[in-house]
């Protein structure tokens, strides 16, 4: 998971950096779909619900989840639910988009995560 840490980058400028840190967990809900966008292709969004076993850190801190990196692309956390410790449970949506604006961790192979 990415959360964006506030941190002083030189004197006086401050920024969001992203701290990765890795968890385990179960998806509950496996759902996706392509919706038009304005440029070229669909736009490929998701609805999956993750369930991930969460430490202190990740409570703490979980206002400022990002992303979750899932069968190999980062997806936007949209929400997440504390209700069920020691689980946090994430929501996700559209794929994560970096600070340079592109679309990050899409495989171009579409052999290298088999569904069977």
């Amino acid at each position: 998971m990415g959360y964006a840490v506030r941190r002083e980058t030189s004197p006086g400028v401050h920024q969001d950096i992203i701290d990765e840190r890795t968890y385990s967990g179960d998806v509950l809900r496996a759902q996706s779909n392509s919706r038009e966008g304005s440029g070229l292709n669909n736009n490929l969004s998701s609805s999956n619900r993750i369930s991930i076993v969460a430490d202190p850190y990740a409570y703490e801190q979980a206002h400022k989840i990002r992303y979750v990196v899932w069968r190999g692309t980062k997806w936007q956390v949209t929400s997440v639910e504390d209700g069920q410790r020691p689980r946090l449970i994430l929501t996700l949506g559209g794929v994560y988009n970096d600070q340079q604006g592109e679309a990050s961790g899409i495989s171009q192979n579409p052999n290298e995560y088999p569904t069977s």
